[in-house]
């Protein structure tokens, strides 16, 4: 149904370890990754939105516009990527009323507004409360879940991800094909084959 309200959280948090410093920043196509997801969900048929930072976030904030943008900052974050989409889900849910979230990273630099907009009109035309993004032959994010996963979700531990979920609720999960889903940016070798060899 397409009258059913959908919150995007971005995660943001990570301290980017094995890169050596914040991928959120990397230049991609003339913005950083950060800047581009932003883009993406502002593109989206989603409703609302908010980002969710962590490491650097003094840094990255400086660096990216704003406008538009809800904005936290999870303290929490070195416990685990779970603590920060609980934090995400939180502030959407006290905001707003929204019938599903969608979960995005920022280090997906593919994950664009068709992408998005696949799963959210999935989601509208299914009976299913879960769509993923299916690659390299595994499950995972870019997904949305329905409310009534919510209460799970902020159940889970902080250092689980949401693909605990999905594994475990398959019978009420759609898959749309995502195979760029598989590139994401954790070395700097990553990201120089991301520049070396663009795709779109």
């Amino acid at each position: 149904m397409k009258n059913k309200s959908i919150g995007i959280i971005l995660l943001a948090a990570g301290a980017s370890n094995r890169l050596g410093r914040p991928k959120q920043l990397l230049e991609f196509e003339g913005k950083s990754l950060l800047e581009k997801a932003i883009k993406w969900a502002k593109l989206s048929l989603a409703t609302h939105f908010v980002v969710v930072l962590g490491a650097n976030a003094d840094e990255i904030r400086k660096k990216i516009d704003q406008n538009g943008c809800s904005i936290i900052v999870n303290v929490d974050w070195p416990s685990g990527m779970g603590s920060s989409m609980k934090k995400g889900l939180k502030h959407l849910t006290d905001l707003h009323q929204v019938d599903g979230v969608l979960l995005m990273l920022c280090d997906q630099p593919y994950a664009n507004a068709d992408v998005l907009n696949a799963l959210i009109q999935t989601y509208w035309e299914s009976e299913k409360g879960i769509i993923a993004s299916r690659y390299q032959n595994t499950l995972g994010v870019p997904a949305l879940f329905d409310k009534k996963y919510f209460g799970e979700m902020l159940n889970l531990k902080s250092s689980e991800g949401a693909k605990k979920i999905i594994l475990s609720h398959s019978d009420d999960t759609e898959a749309i094909d995502f195979p760029l889903g598989a590139i994401d940016i954790d070395t700097e070798e990553d990201y120089e084959k991301l520049k070396n060899q663009p795709l779109n």
